[in-house]
Order: C-alpha cells, then sequence, then structure tokens
C-alpha cells in the first residue's frame, strides 16, 4: 500500500486608498513574490509530528478550522480543530481514511474512503454536519477493482467537483497510477465519473492532493518526484487540457520544515524533528482567513508515515496566491 505521505513582506489585501489631498488613489499593493517571482511563501515550521497525512482548512461560521486525521492504524478517526483556540471536535468518520472537507449553505461536508485497506479503498463516502458534532454519512461512488486516496471537492459554477487520487484502477483511465481522475456532482449528493478523457497525469506519478477552481480554471496541486518530492500545480479550464506553472515547484523540502511553530512540543518531539530525514512537502491545504492565505503541510522521507504538520503562510488572498503561479508572458513548461 503506498505510505502515509498522502501523505500573505508585502501586500495585505489590495487595499484602494483614496488621499484626502486631490482624491487620487495610492497604487495597489504588488502580491509578494521571492526573488525569483514565486508567490513568496513564509514556511513557519512544525505544528506537531504527525501519524497520518492528509489535512483540510475550511472558513465555517466565521471560524478557521484545520481538518485532522488521528489515531492509530487500528482505532483511526477524523476531527477539526480551531485554529486560534486548538479546540478540538469529537471524532467522526472512525474506520474512514483520506478525509477531505468543503464548506457551503452552513454546512461542513467531508468525503473519505470506505477505509485503508485496499480492498475498502474502492469506495467514497460523505460525511454532512451543521455543527461539527452531529453527523450524517453516505456511499456517492462505488468503483469496483479502483484504489482511491484523497477525494478534494471545489465548486465550478452550478456543480462541484472532486479530484480522486487513484492509485489503481483501469489502465485506459488511470496509466501508471497516482493519476488524478475526477468526478461531479449537482447536489453533492449524486456523484458521476467525468468521461476517462478528464484526467492528469496517466505517463508518471502525480498524485493530486488539492483542487481549487477560480475564474475559469481548476487548479491542481499534486505531488511529483523532482530530486526528492515536490508539491507542484498545473490549471485547466476542461479537466483534460493542463498547462504547468512555469515557476514550479511550489513547496519543496527545505530547512524551514524544522522550525518550531509549537513551543509546547516537547523536547523528544523537538530531537525527532531536528533528525528526522526530509526530502518530501506533501498533501498541501490552503484557505484565506483574514487578509492572508494560511498553508498547512506535511513533510518527511515519503517512505514512512510522515514526520512533521507543518504551516506556512503567503501573505495575500487566495486569489493573488493562485493567479500568481501562472504570470502573464512567462512561457509554460514543456511538460
Amino acid at each position: 500500500m503506498r505510505d502515509w505521505l498522502r501523505h500573505k513582506a508585502s501586500a495585505a489585501a489590495l487595499v484602494t486608498t483614496t488621499l484626502l489631498s486631490g482624491g487620487a488613489q495610492a497604487p495597489e499593493a504588488k502580491p509578494p513574490v521571492d526573488k525569483d517571482g514565486r508567490p513568496l511563501i513564509r514556511k513557519r515550521g512544525t505544528i506537531e509530528l504527525a501519524r497520518f497525512a492528509d489535512t483540510s482548512l475550511i472558513i465555517f461560521r466565521g471560524r478557521l478550522y484545520s481538518l485532522r486525521w488521528s489515531g492509530t492504524m487500528e482505532d483511526h478517526y477524523s476531527h477539526f480543530v480551531d485554529y486560534e483556540t486548538g479546540k478540538s471536535t469529537p471524532p467522526f468518520a472512525r474506520g474512514h481514511g483520506y478525509t477531505q472537507a468543503f464548506v457551503e449553505d452552513d454546512a461542513v461536508y467531508v468525503t473519505a474512503t470506505g477505509g485503508v485497506r485496499e480492498e475498502e479503498m474502492d469506495k467514497v463516502y460523505l460525511f454532512v454536519s451543521k455543527d461539527l458534532m452531529n453527523w450524517d454519512s453516505s456511499l456517492i461512488l462505488d468503483l469496483p477493482g479502483w484504489v482511491i486516496f484523497t477525494t478534494p471537492v471545489c465548486k465550478a459554477g452550478n456543480r462541484h467537483v472532486m479530484m480522486l487520487d487513484v492509485c489503481r484502477g483501469p489502465a485506459e483511465e488511470i496509466g501508471t497510477g497516482f493519476t488524478c481522475r475526477f468526478a461531479a456532482s449537482q447536489d453533492m449528493k449524486h456523484w458521476e465519473m467525468t468521461p476517462k478523457e478528464c484526467v492528469y497525469a496517466k505517463d508518471r506519478y502525480t498524485a493530486g492532493h488539492f483542487l481549487r477552481y477560480m475564474d475559469g480554471f481548476f487548479y491542481n496541486f499534486y505531488l511529483e518526484a523532482h530530486d526528492g518530492w515536490e508539491m507542484r500545480v498545473v490549471r485547466s479550464k476542461n479537466l483534460i487540457h493542463w498547462t504547468a506553472s512555469p515557476l514550479n515547484p511550489v513547496l519543496r523540502a527545505s530547512p524551514d520544515d524544522r522550525k518550531l511553530a509549537n513551543p509546547n512540543l516537547t523536547e523528544e518531539q523537538r530531537k525527532r524533528i531536528a533528525s528526522a530525514k526530509n526530502i518530501n512537502n506533501s498533501d498541501m491545504s490552503f484557505c484565506e482567513y483574514k487578509g492572508k492565505t494560511i498553508i498547512h503541510y506535511f513533510w518527511g522521507d515519503q517512505e514512512t508515515a510522515p514526520c512533521g504538520f507543518a504551516e506556512a503562510i503567503y501573505d495575500g488572498t487566495e486569489r493573488q496566491f493562485l493567479q500568481g503561479w501562472f504570470p502573464t508572458g512567462v512561457a509554460a513548461p514543456t511538460r
């Protein structure tokens, strides 16, 4: 089975100020970029050690929450953690894996696989709650013979789109494996797979971890091997033809992953963070909150359980972050 690594400086929120003298307007602040022109991501460091990867950041009733997949192989579950208070909600989706969250119409939707054994990972379930306490669940996809990992959802116009990270499935649809396939729904209840041409990418490992839709484009943040394992981004208008960012990668392993973002980490935990092998940044999720884009991700060796669950900040809006990876006039790479 695949390893467990499925495991906003400068611009505030583009505010235009009217000057009292003459009524002229100050120029809009530019989005923050690094020395190479890439969206500037500031890594804060490790929040905690991780047993499993996969997370989501959502805003529900004005508060930012982080979805965590926790527990042990024998007893695993999901729960939400309030970003500002650290308070955790009661566990749910016990026994299910690779949970991902989406918010719409005052309800929280969480997708999950049937379990963590391969024979259970051909099914996708939906958990729905209006209070993060009580959950209803239903089976929404049943794909015999498929092995599915992460299943993030976004809203695109009048439909919802789910990206399935598929380890194995029909060769004509999946190719090499760890391939992004897609499903769609009008109501979040009834889901159908899109045509097999809607895929990224069949020729190599491209494990899909996060999906966003904005201004007519789907943005697919995925994991690929490049001198280690890196988060990269491609975008598409139709889920068929994809363009890679000329500024990839989005995230790659660096010493900043080992910084301590949590002062309450024990000495033993600090030693593990300092010594663990790190060749991977993966399983990212992000959400705009109070004018900044909060990013969560995992780091480690891409061979065993992830070592660190970490946070980074982009000092700008989510729209700036997405568009920043595809600057006008910069040619896309050939692949």
